[in-house]
């Protein structure tokens, strides 16, 4: 990063970023936030589906026109009509078989296209955002056709567990992430964070190094590398500490607005 460098655009991540997990906005964060977006592009780069994202950019006021990176990047969209301006996806059942021999208690959801999702049995209370549509049901019924992303979830399972389950899975042909609870989201081969902020800095006609993006979990770690400065969070695992430029403070400490408010 050059001596006076400015970034031109700014991607965040929401939970464990913007939001601690008891779902509050901090009013210093949203200010922040609307600062920043009254002079560069902020594009919010989440794991949540279109549905429990869009409630987010308009708690933060973002500008209409505006793109927002949602399901790992598997699908970028405009804000606030949530065309859908890129889309990938992938045939899950190899994996779901796998899941149902190596760990058959686990829960699995997928994201349908409007936001809801179908699911082999009920998630804990938010697992899933609020307002979401939630369907259960049978197995064989939870992907009739290619998917954005596959969720794999045992409330009875600790994180470490389910690290070594993504090993036993043998994943071969999708890109995985480990959550900070028991759960693991499949997505198409290549496909992370930085896919979606590719196509959302191609509409904006700005490159990675204009970038600055920040975020805490383990599914961030492509997106902080890819941008020009990435940021982690102070209460991020280890190995996202590592792949950041640098390190913040954590969500509860306002964090973000600590970062943003070096610019804007």
């Amino acid at each position: 990063m050059t001596k006076g460098w400015r970034p031109k655009a700014v991607a965040l991540d929401i939970d464990g970023t913007l939001i601690d997990h008891d779902e509050s906005l901090s009013p210093a964060v949203v200010d922040a936030v609307r600062r920043t977006a009254a002079q560069v592009p902020v594009i919010l780069a989440t794991g949540r589906s279109w549905q429990t994202t869009r409630p987010v950019a308009e708690l933060l006021g973002l500008p209409d026109g505006g793109l927002v990176v949602c399901s790992n990047g598997a699908r970028t969209l405009r804000y606030p009509d949530g065309e859908v301006v890129d889309e990938r996806t992938f045939d899950p059942s190899t994996v779901i078989r796998s899941v149902r021999k190596h760990a058959p208690n686990a829960r699995m959801a997928v994201e349908e296209h409007d936001g809801g999702y179908l699911v082999t049995a009920p998630f804990p209370d938010g697992d899933l955002g609020t307002g979401a549509g939630i369907r259960v049901v049978a197995d064989e019924e939870l992907a009739p056709e290619p998917v954005t992303r596959l969720i794999i979830r045992d409330p009875e399972q600790s994180e470490a567990d389910f690290v070594q389950l993504a090993e036993r899975l043998g994943l071969h042909g999708v890109s995985y992430f480990v959550g900070w609870t028991a759960w693991l989201d499949i997505a198409p081969e290549g496909v992370d964070k930085s896919t979606g902020l590719k196509v959302a800095l191609a509409q904006c006609d700005l490159e990675p190094a204009d970038l600055l993006a920040m975020g805490d979990g383990r599914n961030d770690i492509e997106m902080l590398v890819y941008a020009g400065l990435g940021i982690s969070m102070g209460a991020a695992p280890d190995e996202v500490k590592a792949a950041a430029d640098e390190v913040t403070k954590s969500v509860q400490d306002d964090g973000v607005a600590a970062v943003l408010n070096r610019w804007f």
